[in-house]
């Protein structure tokens, strides 16, 4: 493949700022991964489509990311095009009782700017580092609480280029699932929620004291992606791994947190490889076990041979 001629056409369809050769570990909350071929900073939203448009039509290997929370990258060269909605789709509406936000706006600035304002159902992202994006496709959730619990509908890109709009049901959530799990090439670009009006000094005092809890109990001062595993139905995942006695283990610069045994941290010079040996030495001592097997959340990206 002619990669300076990729650059060139992504250029002429001014897709946005193009960066060749970039670290993924600046992209992502393990700080591990490989260069990128091109990263590309997208404008905006017709920009976006553009360049996925480009890359299907090219046959060119492309993803569209976040904050790359939830995304393990490979130590080795991802050869193609990584589009990241950092800059250009952080986009927030608020009408009333309705927010709209587009896909690369984080979670917790969400949080924080739903409570100045006095509109209460974002109380359980204040400590969830990722993109309204990614929440959605995850349906991620903290204190029993969810995002399809205030979620009215998305505009989403699908495979044929079209702008599609789903409500609640027809995204088909459940326990950190989506539709769009299952349709990989669908990509979100906003979401509209409803929220509850309530006092913002309630609101705020919500998101301080949990924050308080989180800075007590997770290791948020280390690079992580949050909750490895899902919670089985049973009892949480990291009781299963505290009982297998994996609390602080470690594999290179990797390391089952000390402080949360569902959190796999990096000490400041773990390698991807690490982290992943990690991840799947604490599925099978699970397993063996407990016969219980553990459903990763974090998304493995550019490990196949």
């Amino acid at each position: 493949m002619n990669f300076d001629q990729v650059y060139f056409d992504l250029v002429d369809l001014n897709v946005g700022e193009i960066i060749e050769n970039e670290p993924m570990y600046k992209h992502t909350t393990f700080k591990v991964g490989g260069p990128a071929r091109y990263f590309v900073y997208i404008n905006d939203i017709e920009g976006l489509k553009r360049g996925i448009k480009y890359c299907c039509d090219h046959d060119i290997k492309h993803m569209v990311i976040g904050n790359g929370s939830d995304l393990l990258f490979s130590d080795k060269e991802y050869q193609g095009v990584i589009f990241s909605l950092m800059k250009g789709l952080k986009a927030v509406n608020i009408n009333g009782s309705v927010i709209k936000a587009q896909a690369g706006t984080g979670m917790i600035y969400l949080a924080y700017e739903a409570a100045k304002v006095g509109l209460s159902g974002f109380e359980f992202m204040g400590g969830i580092p990722g993109t309204i994006g990614g929440g959605v496709y995850m349906n991620a959730g903290a204190y029993k609480y969810c995002m399809s619990d205030v979620f009215t509908s998305a505009l989403i890109l699908n495979e044929n280029y079209e702008f599609i709009t789903l409500n609640k049901e027809e995204m088909q959530f459940s326990y950190r699932h989506s539709i769009l799990q299952d349709h990989k090439d669908w990509i979100l670009l906003e979401a509209t929620f409803t929220m509850s009006p309530r006092d913002s000094k309630d609101i705020m005092h919500v998101l301080d004291k949990r924050k308080e809890k989180r800075m007590a109990s997770q290791p948020w001062n280390f690079a992580s992606a949050g909750s490895i595993f899902r919670n089985p139905e049973e009892k949480p995942a990291w009781k299963y791994i505290d009982e297998c006695g994996l609390r602080g283990y470690e594999i290179g610069g990797a390391q089952v947190s000390p402080k949360h045994s569902n959190f796999i941290v990096n000490n400041g010079y773990a390698s991807a490889k690490d982290i992943l040996e990690l991840i799947l030495l604490v599925e099978k001592t699970v397993f063996d076990r407990f016969k219980v097997e553990l459903q990763k959340e974090v998304i493995l990206v550019n490990w196949e041979k």
